[in-house]
């Protein structure tokens, strides 16, 4: 499994109360292992699974969460939002963009800082973004002791693919401030992918996952091989372009049109008045997921006019196209990057807080083929709450590590053991049987396996038995196209003379997944296999890459063994 090194701040061994914490830009979420081992997320304070990454200022007082976001309408000044990003960077680094109608980022000291006041009197306090960590982590870490009742003291938390040392140092240090031992930093994708790997009826297979986190500021996608329960990702983008909020505001335009319409002022003019129609998209948004209809309602928009409106869902999958489409190109890409086709995907998962709009799990199900799971909640009944799932996945990894001493962590988390080799090519099975001069392929460890791997496979024998030839092969999958041609309209039931287009269609583009046998590593012949019997053809492939190779009848003592010594 893909993970980073871990910290810790001196816990007993077996004292440790863990947690999983998912630190989002725009969400934060928490969640704990029960004896069942079966992860759960946790409420805050306010009953909010969801809590916004949110801090604000109101005499001295501080508010979190819905409370906090609440504030941007008349305390924006008082109000940071959205700053996880900024954790290790400098301001030059930064983009700002999403942080205009709350507290500015602003240099400090080779780092990110904001000018509140959060004292009751005095003068204004300028609060580094690693403070601000250090404050949502408390608030965090209160949140789950009080649940639980008992301390909180460690969590794993889950952090973008593209988080640098520095940035991975500033959080793992934020959180130490607050009191929490980092157990481990562990991947976005990864945590959502264990989600869902780690429930009961779960089988564990050699699959092709695309882990799509789209949230609110910010849109994550990531290509990852499963061997054998193995974790690696082979291909990631991230994107600030096609995200939640770019939703958000296609109704917040949508509406202050309408408002226009009969008002004549535009509320996107005014702070206060954006603010609240920002707050309302949202909601919108969030309701047309669940419905086909939303209500649009804001007391005193603009200059003390109430507005009130209505849309559909359809409507708003219209307005909202372009966004849709490139949440499409980008999970296309990286699909693309990976060096992959969309035939070789077995699994989408989409997760984070966008993911639970019906239009873009529908998308998924055109892209892809009719053999990949796409697991959303429009598509899959059994889906997990995607706002959930890297929180869920998280806490998993913690109730798993929380017992170990601190240089088992880090010693099974250290790069040189989770990077390691991996197989380019599939080996498969190229079985002969009678007097047939061409064989089936059948793979048996897949490309991206980490080694070493054992795989077994059972091979059916004609039903009359016989000898069978089993030859050990190198393989590797492309995509083959070919043309269809479309019916003609005469089979179809139609008059060619009815119809005003006389130009010829082109014929439909077909693409499936087909392999192509390469190099011959072995050669086994099993004879005198029984009628309706099966031989057993096991591989195991070394760390150095030599490769043993056992085929035997399935209930028969004697069998072939061979072995193959490393390139």
């Amino acid at each position: 499994m893909s993970a980073e090194e871990a910290s810790t701040n001196g816990t007993t061994l077996g004292e440790r109360t863990a947690i999983g914490i998912s630190f989002g830009n725009s969400n934060s979420s928490i969640a704990y292992t029960t004896i069942e081992d079966k992860a759960e997320v946790i409420a805050n304070e306010d009953g909010d699974r969801q809590i916004p990454s949110i801090l604000s200022y109101v005499d001295g007082e501080e508010y979190n969460g819905q409370q906090a976001k609440q504030q941007l309408i008349r305390n924006n000044k008082n109000t940071v939002a959205y700053f996880r990003d900024y954790i290790g960077q400098d301001f030059k680094s930064i983009d700002p963009t999403h942080c205009h109608a709350s507290a500015h980022p602003q240099a400090h000291e080779a780092t990110v800082a904001f000018t509140i006041q959060d004292k009751e009197s005095g003068p204004q306090s300028t609060v580094t973004v690693s403070e601000i960590a250090t404050r949502q982590f408390k608030r965090l870490a209160k949140s789950s002791s009080d649940f639980l009742g008992k301390t909180v003291d460690s969590a794993v938390v889950t952090i973008p693919t593209n988080f640098t040392e520095a940035q991975k140092a500033a959080l793992i240090a934020s959180a130490a401030e607050a009191g929490l031992e980092v157990l481990q930093l562990i991947h976005e994708p990864i945590a959502a992918l264990l989600a869902y790997d780690a429930r009961p009826e779960s089988k564990v297979s050699d699959k092709m996952v695309v882990v799509a986190d789209l949230g609110g500021t910010r849109s994550d996608v990531a290509v990852i091989a499963s061997r054998g329960g193995m974790y690696t990702i082979l291909a990631t983008a991230h994107d600030y372009e096609y995200t939640g909020v770019h939703l958000d505001k296609v109704l917040q335009d949508h509406f202050a049109k309408e408002f226009i319409k009969w008002n004549t002022t535009d509320p996107r003019e005014s702070q206060r008045s954006l603010a609240k129609l920002k707050l309302e998209a949202e909601a919108t948004k969030k309701a047309l997921s669940i419905g086909t209809n939303a209500n649009f309602s804001v007391e005193s928009l603009a200059e003390g006019i109430d507005f009130a409106s209505t849309i559909n869902r359809l409507r708003y999958e219209t307005i909202a196209r372009k966004v849709f489409e490139g949440f499409n190109r980008l999970i296309e890409s990286v699909v693309k990057k990976a060096g992959l086709d969309v035939l070789d995907i077995d699994e989408v998962i989409l997760s984070g807080g966008t993911s639970h709009t019906p239009k873009i799990a529908s998308n998924m199900t055109a892209i892809f083929p009719p053999t990949t799971t796409i697991l959303a909640p429009s598509t899959t009944a059994t889906a997990i709450n995607p706002s959930e799932l890297q929180a869920r996945g998280a806490a998993l990894q913690a109730s798993l590590i929380q017992e170990f001493e601190k240089e088992d962590i880090e010693q099974s988390t250290h790069p040189a053991v989770t990077t390691v080799k991996h197989l380019t090519n599939a080996i498969g099975v190229l079985s002969i049987s009678g007097d047939e001069s061409h064989g089936v392929f059948t793979p048996i460890i897949a490309t991206e396996t980490a080694i070493p791997a054992r795989r077994t496979i059972h091979i059916n024998a004609p039903k009359e038995g016989g000898d069978i030839l089993v030859k050990i092969v190198e393989g590797g999958s492309h995509i083959k196209v070919s043309q269809v041609e479309k019916p003609s309209k005469e089979a179809n039931g139609e008059d060619e003379e009815d119809s005003d287009d006389d130009s010829d269609e082109e014929p439909e583009e077909r693409r499936e997944k087909v392999w192509k046998v390469g190099k011959v590593l072995a050669e086994a012949a099993v004879k005198g296999v029984k009628k309706g019997g099966k031989v057993e053809v096991m591989i195991n492939v070394a760390g150095d890459l030599g490769v043993t190779i056992t085929a035997r009848e399935v209930g028969a003592k004697n069998g072939v063994r061979g072995a193959l010594s490393s390139p």
